[in-house]
């Protein structure tokens, strides 16, 4: 008898588009195991990654606005969950592979610093190999988790982590759709949480692109959805027009959050905070948990300093700071 694993793999031969990639023609994991009976080697990447310690500290991450005070703005988990969504929209509508496309989502900003892309400048301005969260997502799920062991996670997740953000595309359109996938998360929640804060409104976005993309955050993500499922096939596009708008409202974005000293104004800090961090730790490789002892005599101390301070939360890097620098008050 076929296995239930087996039928699926059948069944997405029968289902997908000749250009998805197909579970049973993976290249493989690093290390070989037995097939689940069950799921498929892309299913279980999935659960692997929502299974993992990085992925349940991306909820005390900052997304945007550092250590934001109200219940509703986005942290690095829900950003991840919400490029999920998309990705997966997009997938399924070209009919390619939901299974890896979930999967590389899931996993694509695991090893994003505390502070958001504040700390990881901080990081890349002190580490000496340079800092960039996709190469440290990928180190997360192949070196850092499972007590070192790593996730042994399918070649098409790993190389659609790498490749989300920018440089040489994916090899798989699953991991394409996830690239841009992330792009129409950020910029449109973005929006929607500096209108919460009170930096922009609605209003304040060209006319010219409203009227191709939409009046509100609902109306961009689908027109930016339905654009990619009706222009991609053998690669992920947009129509020109929309595409054009995009980057005109990232721009837009860059100028008016992303570089505005109000919602900015904490960065400085973070920046303080994390590189005296990473100095007090490199000098001091002792200090560091057990975890990463082996990183220290294997990689130094260096990387070691890098790959604690990067997988801390917010909150987490608050407190420690706070225990090394700060004169605690007498009893």
């Amino acid at each position: 008898m076929q296995s239930i694993r087996e039928l699926t793999e059948k069944n997405e031969h029968i289902i997908l588009s000749p250009y998805a990639a197909f579970s049973d023609e993976s290249i493989g994991r690093e290390r070989d195991e037995e097939p689940c009976d069950i799921r498929t080697c892309f299913q279980r990447d999935r659960d692997r990654i929502i299974h993992s310690n990085a992925f349940r500290r991306l909820k005390h991450k900052s997304q945007v606005f550092l250590s934001p005070e109200g219940d509703h703005y986005r942290t690095r988990l829900t950003h991840t969950l919400e490029v999920s969504q998309i990705a997966r929209t997009i997938s399924v509508g070209l009919r390619l592979n939901e299974d890896l496309t979930e999967a590389i989502a899931l996993g694509h900003d695991l090893g994003h610093t505390p502070f958001g892309h504040a700390g990881e400048r901080a990081l890349n301005a002190v580490h000496p190999g340079g800092y960039r969260h996709y190469d440290q997502s990928v180190r997360v799920c192949e070196k850092l988790e499972k007590n070192g062991r790593g996730l042994n996670l399918s070649y098409e997740v790993i190389n659609g982590i790498e490749r989300h953000t920018n440089g040489e595309k994916a090899k798989t359109l699953e991991g394409r759709i996830v690239r841009l996938a992330d792009r129409i998360a950020y910029i449109n929640h973005d929006i929607d949480d500096s209108i919460r804060a009170g930096v922009m409104s609605e209003d304040d976005i060209d006319l010219s692109i409203r009227k191709v993309l939409g009046f509100s955050k609902s109306e961009r993500i689908n027109t930016l959805v339905l654009s990619a499922i009706e222009n991609s096939e053998q690669d992920i596009c947009l129509a020109a027009e929309v595409a054009e708008a995009m980057e005109e409202l990232h721009s837009f974005m860059f100028a008016q959050v992303y570089t505005n000293p109000y919602c900015k104004g904490e960065e400085g800090k973070a920046d303080t905070m994390l590189k005296q961090l990473y100095h007090y730790f490199a000098d001091n490789p002792a200090e560091l948990p057990n975890a990463y002892e082996e990183i220290c005599l294997r990689e130094g101390a260096d990387r070691a300093a890098c790959d604690y301070i990067s997988g801390m939360t917010d909150r987490f890097a608050v407190r420690k700071f706070e225990e090394l620098f700060i004169p605690l008050s007498w009893s």
